[in-house]
């Protein structure tokens, strides 16, 4: 089986405690679903800054990435798949999926 990266990118915040709760419990559920396919499943980022090529910092993220779920998939069309029943598609976030390659040392 093959690693990939789910990585997630925007999201709009919940509207009310409730819906938040509601979006908390399907993806839990979703997370859950993903069983022993899960590596990392969950890895929101908080806090995020920049360092740009000439090495000035800035606050918060050039990309908006807000997270990422590492999971193991025995083809891209799986691992896509998984990805688009992720429930993060419903707060008008985006996704994208990734084949993790292992460099040698």
């Amino acid at each position: 089986m093959t690693e990939y990266v789910i990585t997630y990118f925007g999201g709009n915040p919940p509207a009310s405690v409730e819906e938040g709760a509601q979006n908390m419990q399907e993806y839990r559920q979703w997370m859950n679903s993903l069983g022993e396919s899960a590596v990392s499943p969950a890895n929101p980022l908080k806090n995020t800054q920049t360092i740009a090529s000439n090495g000035v910092c800035d606050k918060g993220s050039a990309t908006q990435m807000s997270g990422f779920t590492i999971i193991k998939a025995a083809t891209m069309d799986d691992a896509m798949s998984i990805a688009q029943a992720c429930p993060f598609l419903k707060t008008g976030g985006t996704l994208e999926v990734g084949e993790l390659m292992v460099m040698s040392g």
